[in-house]
């Protein structure tokens, strides 16, 4: 069967939901109110997910959503860690480059646990 699929999108949940907002706002995604307490988060065109006004924390720690990086990881990885997030929004977490035999990728979590991994297939 062929599934005429055009996007797909995961929920996150948020402890903070207004922080939560502001970190991807300043990390440069687009975030645009859907609701009350949901918001849907573009990356880039039929790239996105939801945040929802929603916080339990063995979910949240648990949530990881993987982002395949077109072009230079280096690149992205500096212009990522010279927004300072760490420092801006507690409990966040930047780790360096890790360099596997599928491909490279570095983890970013979010204020509410939530584990990003940023890679490269090679």
């Amino acid at each position: 069967m062929i599934h005429p699929a055009k996007s797909i999108r995961t929920f996150i949940g948020a402890k903070d939901y207004a922080e939560s907002r502001h970190f991807y706002e300043v990390l440069g995604f687009q975030v645009q109110p859907v609701s009350e307490n949901m918001s849907v988060v573009h990356i880039k065109e039929n790239v996105s997910f939801y945040l929802q006004d929603y916080y339990l924390k063995p979910w949240c720690e648990n949530s990881m959503i993987f982002l395949e990086i077109e072009g230079d990881l280096e690149s992205y990885w500096k212009a990522i860690k010279v927004l300072g997030l760490p420092d801006k929004f507690p409990g966040t977490k930047l780790s360096s480059i890790q360099h596997n035999d599928w491909g490279n990728e570095f983890f970013l979590h979010d204020p509410a646990g939530n584990l990003w991994h940023f890679g490269f297939f090679i």
